[in-house]
């Protein structure tokens, strides 16, 4: 991304300013592509602003605390909220209709995996309220999932300095490579409880 919009750039603006907190609320809103927030708070650590540690912990906390109001838009809101106001924020009906699926399919531990999935990442959470997850787990999961996502566009971000608006070409293999390994988790997850149901049924 070369050119940013005024709109964009304003933002990046106050979140310099805001710092550590600028982070958190960029990616707890996500006005801004995370991807793109995360790079800019990668900058901000090549620029001796903040710390990558800091950056990390606020970035995996920003992300965690946006999938919290996701979560409890499903389990308070449900489909009816959705239909209506879905739109306005940015919930297209045919991504909760997969998501959904994927969770009726695969269960809790898709919470996990799909965080590596474009899109999959944030819309995964709506089912999850709805499916009334233990909201531990859920925050667990998530936490889990977004720590190395944090870490990795920190780190790309720092390494760019000066350049870090190129995010998205640079991001581009690795995003390619943690779908296969979300693919990889998935499959092995899928085989677990497969093996599982089958032991469960043997000694029953």
């Amino acid at each position: 991304m070369h050119v940013l919009s005024d709109v964009v750039a304003t933002l990046l603006e106050w979140m310099k300013d805001l710092g550590y907190f600028g982070i958190l609320f960029g990616l707890m809103v996500e006005v801004i592509p995370s991807e793109v927030v995360l790079a800019y708070a990668g900058y901000l650590v090549y620029d001796g602003r903040i710390s990558f540690l800091g950056a990390v912990i606020f970035g995996t906390l920003g992300a965690v605390l946006q999938n919290w109001i996701l979560y409890a838009i499903g389990r308070y809101g449900g489909r009816p909220f959705l239909d209506k106001y879905g739109k306005f924020l940015k919930i297209k009906k045919k991504h909760i209709d997969i998501a959904e699926s994927w969770f009726d399919k695969y269960g809790k531990g898709i919470v996990f995996t799909a965080r590596f999935v474009p899109v999959m990442r944030q819309v995964i959470s709506i089912p999850a309220g709805m499916a009334r997850m233990p909201f531990g787990i859920f925050t667990l999961l998530t936490a889990l999932a977004s720590l190395p996502w944090s870490i990795l566009f920190v780190y790309l971000g720092r390494s760019l300095g000066d350049n870090w608006d190129t995010i998205e070409e640079e991001a581009g293999k690795y995003i390619h490579e943690g779908i296969l390994v979300a693919l990889g988790l998935l499959v092995v997850y899928v085989v677990f409880k497969i093996v599982r149901s089958r032991n469960s049924k043997k000694s029953s």
